[in-house]
């Protein structure tokens, strides 16, 4: 056997440390000293962000990738070109406010319409539920089903996102795609299309606070054998509803609320679609 030389030798060390990403002591102590700098890349390059959602909501996600992909919302925005006359007239700033066009029940077919018009949030819906012992695993925002087909099975991922700017907007959203970030990225396009305004009043019997808190009287909304009401409630009871529910309303901006729920309130999709039913109920007048 040849005995390398220390070129040889050096080059296979070099090697060796590229393999298994090994690093100097002077590149490890710079390193130590830029610890949350090094935790932060460590997880954006190696955890999915499906496990990342699970820890962080869901404003955190996106304001990260936005800030890596280098474009700020108003940035996206100015790029923005749009293809209908509504969109055209939001561009160039002859509709300022979105009540304009939800008043005249005009339809809005492009999102950057809602995006330029309100600061919205978005939050997901738990309507799926994890594999666990006896069917008793734990509530997560994707719904997973199957196909079979001769290759085998298919599986399809389906979601349900709810926006709002927590004074008086809402809409929700069903997305559903073969992976989980198309599908979450669907229905917050669905929701902000199909975007509602609701109205807020100090209506409770014992409250007299004349801000607009709760909901202007008792409304009923259904959906399937879903049945929910809303009943209005003095400032500081809070939002007495379904933790799903509590979502939805919270980003309509409503604060206080009593709440009955008939039929079967496992459905998900049901109780949600009957909540936003009675919440755009809020706009009729009392005769």
């Amino acid at each position: 056997m040849e005995k390398k030389t220390k070129k040889q030798e050096f080059e296979d060390t070099k090697k060796t440390v590229e393999a298994h990403k090994t690093m100097s002591e002077e590149e490890a102590q710079e390193k130590a000293e830029k610890t949350e700098e090094v935790t932060e890349k460590m997880i954006d390059e190696t955890i999915p962000e499906e496990i990342i959602k699970a820890v962080e909501p869901e404003e955190v996600i996106v304001a990260r990738r936005d800030r890596f992909k280098g474009k700020s919302r108003e940035e996206i925005l100015s790029e923005w070109e749009p293809k209908t006359k509504l969109g055209k007239e939001v561009k160039d700033d002859k509709i300022k406010n979105i009540d304009e066009i939800l008043d005249s029940k005009r339809k809005i077919l492009e999102e950057q319409i809602v995006d330029k018009l309100l600061n919205l949030k978005t939050d997901l819906v738990l309507i799926g539920q994890a594999k666990g012992k006896f069917g008793g695993g734990k509530r997560r925002a994707w719904r997973q089903t199957q196909k079979k087909t001769q290759e085998g099975n298919i599986p399809t991922f389906s979601t349900m996102a709810v926006v709002g700017d927590e004074a008086g907007h809402v809409g929700i959203g069903e997305g559903k795609a073969k992976e989980t970030l198309p599908a979450r990225d669907k229905a917050i396009r669905k929701a902000k299309l199909g975007i509602i305004k609701i109205r807020r009043e100090c209506s409770s019997f014992d409250c007299s606070c004349n801000e607009p808190h709760t909901v202007p009287f008792k409304v009923t909304g259904q959906s399937g054998s879903v049945r929910v009401t809303l009943i209005p409630a003095p400032q500081g009871t809070g939002l007495v509803v379904a933790n799903e529910l509590k979502k939805i309303i919270k980003l309509a901006g409503i604060k206080d609320v009593y709440s009955k729920t008939f039929g079967s309130g496992r459905t998900t999709f049901n109780m949600v679609k009957a909540c936003i039913d009675a919440l755009n109920k809020t706009n009729q007048k009392i005769k």
